[in-house]
């Protein structure tokens, strides 16, 4: 696990420094008066903080290493996950894992990015980062639950697809757009939830559905901001005006009618208690599933159809 002292963005130091103090006291006295009275001063910091946080702390909230990813969701979400590899044809990207599960007793297939804490796993699941055959697999689990009638969950937290020269060589903008068409046309429910990062197409390969949801300090970006600073400024340095920017939180994109629901973190963000993230993600996904149940396979295609046409169309104003 990460140093967690290192881990923490700069902007939450003042809690952790009243965490700290908690933890000694509870060690040495745990019926202290002084306890309470640090929770609640830990608790209204919180509030103070998080009440205006910027789109670039956001980011950062995003990339946060305690925070919850695809596999923990997948642990405490939903239960009976069996894991499917490979894409029968080159090999299995580690960096995307998927399988059937059980979501409340109604089966799902579960397909999600996954990072890794430590370095070697970070290295083994290529920090993230798919490959095509990690988006060719993706689409053979859910080609498996269209077969079966089984709902799709997509669970997304990546920067980006791996862009080398071997991913590009076995056709990574192949394997996306493949990815693109056939979700689309897909006669089965659909629901995507961003829980970190949403990153350019590498997000957008797992990213086609009927409720596309966000976790409330979760952003999506058609490029990081740094690559965009690089781009508009030469200047990777200039991230934070980037992000400014860039519409890249879950409430511009609920406004832009880019995503369709935001799903509450606990407050300081979903790594100050995973449990209640957990708790919550599950009923949201419970609600929405449940509304798509009840639309016909026919529907399903029309409405999603409809609803990304609609992205980005915008009316020019009278002179």
């Amino acid at each position: 696990m990460p140093d967690l002292k290192r881990a923490f963005p700069h902007f939450e130091e003042p809690i952790i420094r009243i965490q700290e103090q908690i933890e000694k006291l509870s060690a040495e006295d745990p019926a202290s008066q002084k306890i309470r009275q640090l929770q609640r001063e830990k608790g209204k910091l919180i509030r103070k903080i998080f009440s205006k946080l910027t789109p670039w702390q956001k980011v950062q909230l995003a990339r946060h290493p305690m925070r919850p990813y695809t596999l923990d969701y997948i642990e405490e979400v939903f239960d009976d996950f069996s894991e499917l590899r490979g894409d029968r044809n080159f090999g299995d990207d580690r960096a995307i894992i998927g399988g059937p599960a059980s979501l409340d007793g109604q089966t799902v297939m579960v397909i999600g990015t996954q990072k890794g804490r430590t370095a070697e796993e970070s290295v083994e699941r290529n920090f993230g980062m798919p490959h095509p055959e990690g988006y060719r697999k993706a689409l053979r689990l859910m080609k498996i639950a269209e077969k079966f009638s089984f709902p799709v969950i997509t669970l997304i937290d990546t920067p980006g697809a791996y862009p080398g020269i071997g991913a590009e060589e076995r056709g990574q903008a192949e394997a996306i757009a493949k990815n693109l068409r056939d979700m689309m046309e897909m006669k089965i429910p659909v629901i995507v939830t961003i829980t970190g990062e949403g990153g350019s197409g590498g997000a957008l390969g797992l990213g086609v559905g009927d409720k596309i949801l966000m976790l409330e300090n979760s952003v999506y970006f058609v490029c990081t901001p740094e690559a965009c600073s690089a781009i508009l400024w030469r200047d990777a340095s200039k991230a934070t005006i980037a992000a400014d920017t860039m519409r890249l939180t879950a409430k511009d994109l609920l406004e832009l009618g880019v995503i369709d629901d935001i799903v509450k973190e606990p407050p300081g963000g979903a790594h100050w208690n995973g449990q209640e993230m957990y708790d919550t993600l599950k009923k949201r996904l419970k609600h929405h599933l449940g509304v798509l149940k009840r639309t016909s396979s026919e529907n399903l295609f029309t409405k999603r159809f409809e609803k990304f046409r609609k992205m980005g169309v915008f009316e020019n104003g009278k002179k």
